[in-house]
């Protein structure tokens, strides 16, 4: 490897002693699914801490009554707590100030279930978000709705997705000003991605923008577009063959950031269609990307792309976290995220410049990150296409060193990003594919297998300085809860058998644990309950791509008696579908 394929790690000096963006809320609340514009998933409460920790027990649960993977978060406003449901879509509104927290309203919408059976990985929901006494959530279905807070009252409904073009919308929104900021999933039914931005007031679409395709559809203008890494026009239309980027995937399904200084929001880009590398050769921008837009009017100011001519399933949709980091003795506006390729990257948000890239898993399709050009340093063995046969130990494998919907918190007390990882690799074997309009385009088999050490996941704490782990809890499943840090120097997260945890920050040292009852594939948030007293609440609900991999976890369904996939047999033991709201407290 050539030393500028390696992290300028010398350059790097100090993360900064504060978050890149301040809170637009209160501490003691959770407003939006990051906790901040900065998607730091980080609170300044410090009531629970590392000395009280071991003292945590569960105060409140409740049964959403609905089986099936329980992404995303709750939201605390005011002395409310609000929690959205997979399919269906229920949103429940709960009482904090009364004994047993009461349910003040319910909101059932209309979703449709042809939803059910367009989505890829589950009926999942990733969350919502509050902003002007509106809950705003998207439906299955390809709706987005806002409900009024206080009375469970629809206030708009807007149909922003295409149901029978395999479009879904299961995405946490992004409220900024007054812009509802909206994608939708289908990059297994080859979509043409966008995203959307709606008025906040009435709901009215303002403006679409391609995530592929032609200039104009892409939003990118001349004057304003400033790739760092490429020149010229047309780059997201002549970087495919022909019209394939009609059907190139390129959703937006994961979460997003905001940087008021620069007006940008930041959200990364799935995957391209078909998985078959062959049938779409050229870089297929911008697939496996984080785009950066104006609000306001969706004008595409920069893009990356992590992983060009994506041979492997490689979406970009993992949280990007803002935070201000010293970089060569001054202070630069980054941007950091866990790409699913495994590696750790860290980019000026002003221009899309990569700092820094270092692998924080296993990774075997690329030697490294050339900093000169923003490229991998690709291994030529591990390319896959349908000619190829079938390329043996890719790691990581295709569910990502982290999944996408894990997303990492940000402590500025420590310096340190928390994640879950996932310790596998696999072999791709792809084939030949045709695109059948809202019917799956993928075009590969991809078997997993343990990697290194033979755990199947981890949950970290990473210095973005040096491009290093700092201390790792390893698991025996494959971890796909979301973290949470806070300033009591306490980290929090969920294992896919069950358990939540809390843990020193600084050391990792397993301060509680509590069986859930079901596995953890949400995102723990904290708040500060009418009390005064600081609470932590989860979702407990295995699903997502588990639903599809844990096999016999689903005892309402006679019918439903899979195996389980190979590298996790046993994990219906330990685990069944469920939907329970989870709060902890500290006890005496």
């Amino acid at each position: 490897m050539s030393a500028r394929t390696l992290p300028l790690l010398a350059l790097l000096a100090a993360v900064p002693a504060r978050p890149a963006v301040a809170q637009t809320a209160s501490d003691g609340e959770w407003t939006m699914p990051g906790k901040d514009y900065a998607s730091t998933r980080y609170s300044r409460l410090a009531r629970i801490t590392r000395d009280n920790g071991s003292r945590l027990r569960p105060v409140w649960t409740f049964s959403t009554g609905v089986l099936a993977g329980h992404q995303g978060q709750p939201l605390v406003v005011g002395n409310t707590m609000y929690v959205v449901t997979p399919w269906p879509n229920v949103l429940y509104a709960f009482d904090l100030t009364q004994e047993g927290y009461p349910l003040k309203w319910k909101y059932r919408p209309d979703v449709s279930p042809n939803a059910i059976g367009e989505s890829c990985c589950d009926v999942i929901n990733r969350g919502a978000f509050y902003a002007d006494g509106k809950i705003v959530y998207n439906l299955l279905d390809g709706h987005t709705v806002a409900v009024d807070a206080a009375s469970g009252r629809e206030v708009w409904k807007t149909q922003i997705a295409d149901l029978a073009a395999g479009e879904t919308t299961p995405m946490a929104p992004f409220v900024v000003k007054n812009r509802v900021i909206v994608g939708p999933s289908g990059g297994e039914f080859g979509i043409y991605g966008w995203v959307k931005g709606l008025d906040l007031e009435t709901g009215k679409v303002v403006w679409t923008a391609r995530n592929i395709g032609p200039d104009a559809d892409v939003l990118a203008r001349p004057g304003t577009f400033k790739p760092f890494y490429d020149q010229g026009a047309e780059l997201a239309k002549r970087s495919w063959p022909d019209s394939a980027y009609r059907t190139g995937g390129a959703p937006v399904w994961g979460w997003m950031s905001y940087d008021p200084e620069l007006d940008l929001v930041y959200y990364g880009v799935g995957n391209p269609s078909p998985y078959n590398a062959e049938q779409r050769p050229g870089d297929n921008k911008w697939t496996g990307s984080v785009l950066a837009r104006r609000p306001g009017d969706g004008a595409l100011v920069w893009a990356y792309q992590f992983t060009p001519h994506d041979n492997w399933d490689y979406d970009a949709v993992s949280s990007m976290v803002l935070a201000d980091v010293k970089i060569g003795g001054r202070v630069r506006k980054a941007l950091v995220t866990f790409n699913k390729n495994g590696f750790q990257y860290t980019l000026d948000r002003a221009t899309g410049e990569v700092l820094a890239a270092a692998p924080y898993v296993q990774v075997s399709w690329a030697r490294g990150i050339d900093l000169k050009t923003g490229r991998p340093v690709l291994d030529s063995t591990k390319l896959t296409g349908a000619s190829k046969g079938n390329v043996k130990d890719v790691c990581p494998s295709l569910e990502g060193g982290v999944s996408p919907a894990s997303p990492p918190a940000y402590s500025p007390r420590t310096g340190w990003f928390y994640t879950s990882t996932n310790n596998m690799c696999m072999d791709f074997a792809a084939t030949p594919a045709q695109h059948v309009r809202g019917t799956p385009y993928i075009g590969a088999g991809t078997p997993y297998h343990a990697g290194p050490g033979g755990h199947l996941g981890s949950f970290m704490a990473w210095d973005a300085s040096t491009g290093k782990k700092v201390w790792e809890n390893t698991e025996h499943f494959p971890n796909w809860s979301g973290a949470l840090v806070t300033a009591g120097d306490v980290a929090f997260y969920g294992t896919l058998d069950g358990w939540f945890k809390a843990v020193d920050a600084r050391t990792g040292k397993l301060l509680s644990k509590f069986k859930v009852g079901s596995g953890v594939v949400g995102n723990p948030i904290t708040y500060l309950g009418p009390d005064g007293k600081q609470y932590v609440a989860v979702y407990a609900g295995i699903g997502g791509d588990w639903f599809l991999l844990a096999g016999d976890v689903r005892s309402d369904d006679p019918a439903d008696v899979r195996p389980p996939s190979d590298p996790y047999k046993d994990i219906g033991r330990h685990t069944s579908q469920g939907g329970i709201v989870w709060i902890f407290g500290l006890g005496e």
